[in-house]
């Protein structure tokens, strides 16, 4: 067994080990969990592997999202003594030979990686994103047209910052409000008849009201589902700063059922509204029901869509797993309630794509246009599309 006998002391230090890689993979493993992760292998043993596993993923694993990330690194290390040994000698200042990476994941692959520097010394995993912000032109550029799915674990943490500092300005509408102006259409005939009261009922200029401009309603249907996962959180980090100062903005996120977070996304911070969306949705990376949800933001949230003005973003693969004919009722409600029904779709990566899949066809079918997300350049170019579809009748 990899983690050794307890009475000759290998069971902290191949513990600690193993938490470094977690760590390395994007999981928040502090010295709390790793003291219950100890607890808890006194407790089951280490006769069995699935209680073991079973016992260290109940107090090492806190989000769904890094389950699977899991379960493939607990694979790596406890599947064959002499591999496992390679890959904790990566980590050891001592290191000789390594251990071919695993193909699954690119999280568990970056894990199991041993970063080095130029002379080949181990380079501190906190120093790695640091090196990375101050990558070369061509690497940013590789990062600009990379996928968000097949990207590392510290790839994916500095894009999602990169993602953040791009600008969405969304197009300004006349608003019903009206406002004073030198060349607005309509004559401000109150504030006329009082000039022409102060000068002998003569006036030398007719006061004109305008209409105020303001930003559209903005309304983020975001869907949390497995096959999304990896999008959701970094779109929703990217919208969060792209929209923040809008007058109105509403977001839901999509799964099994209908969840608000129009609150977490009041929070100022990126990382504060991200913790925040994932406590507040329990059906992160599950399954996808758009009809039923949809159906549930008609009857309890239909005044969040402002009179034909609000323009949705819906973000979803359209892997939907419920009722076909209730998803084309809702999709053509919410079509009639918006000013413009955008299907922002990640599944675009591919050349030859075609929504095939029901709730894909749905989708298409009732949307003005589908965009793509899922990399940093296509989320640069989404400003230029909204205000060029903003503005068609």
């Amino acid at each position: 067994m990899l983690l050794g006998d307890a009475r000759q002391g290998k069971l902290l230090g191949n513990l600690a080990a193993f938490a470094r890689t977690l760590r390395r993979a994007g999981l928040p493993v502090d010295a709390s969990r790793m003291a219950l992760a100890a607890q808890a292998v006194q407790e089951v043993g280490m006769q069995r592997r699935d209680d073991l596993g079973a016992a260290l993923e109940a107090v090492l694993v806190g989000r769904e999202r890094d389950r699977a990330v899991f379960r493939e690194l607990f694979d790596a290390f406890f599947r064959d003594p002499d591999v496992a040994s390679k890959l904790l000698a990566q980590m050891l200042p001592s290191a000789e030979g390594r251990a071919d990476p695993p193909r699954q994941r690119p999280r568990v692959r970056e894990a199991l990686a041993a970063p080095r520097t130029a002379r080949g010394a181990l380079e501190p995993p906190e120093q790695a994103l640091e090196l990375d912000a101050c990558m070369s032109a061509s690497d940013r550029s590789r990062l600009r047209h990379a996928d968000f799915n097949a990207l590392g674990a510290q790839e994916y943490q500095l894009l999602e910052r990169l993602a953040r500092e791009v600008p969405l300005p969304l197009p300004r509408l006349p608003a019903r409000r009206l406002r004073r102006g030198l060349r607005g259409a309509r004559p401000d005939w109150p504030r006329l008849l009082r000039e022409a009261s102060r000068s002998a009922g003569e006036c030398a200029w007719i006061p004109r009201l305008r209409r105020r401009g303001e930003t559209v309603p903005l309304l983020v249907l975001v869907d949390v589902s497995g096959s999304m996962e990896r999008y959701a959180r970094l779109l929703l980090a990217f919208l969060h700063a792209a929209t923040r100062g809008l007058r109105r903005r509403d977001v839901f996120a999509l799964g099994t059922s209908l969840t608000e977070l129009t609150p977490a996304f009041a929070l100022p911070d990126g990382d504060d509204m991200l913790a925040a969306a994932g406590a507040a949705v329990a059906d992160f990376a599950g399954g996808t029901r758009l009809g039923d949800c949809l159906a549930e933001l008609r009857r309890h949230h239909a005044r969040r869509l402002v009179g034909r003005r609000s323009l949705v973003l819906l973000i979803s693969d359209g892997l939907d797993t419920g009722e076909p004919q209730a998803l084309r009722e809702e999709l053509q409600w919410l079509r009639r309630r918006s000013r413009r029904l955008l299907w922002l779709n990640p599944l675009l990566r591919f050349e030859a794509y075609q929504p095939s899949a029901r709730g894909a066809a749905a989708l298409h079918a009732a949307s003005d246009a589908m965009l793509a997300v899922h990399n940093l350049a296509s989320l640069e170019q989404l400003a230029g599309s909204l205000a060029q579809l903003l503005g068609r009748r």
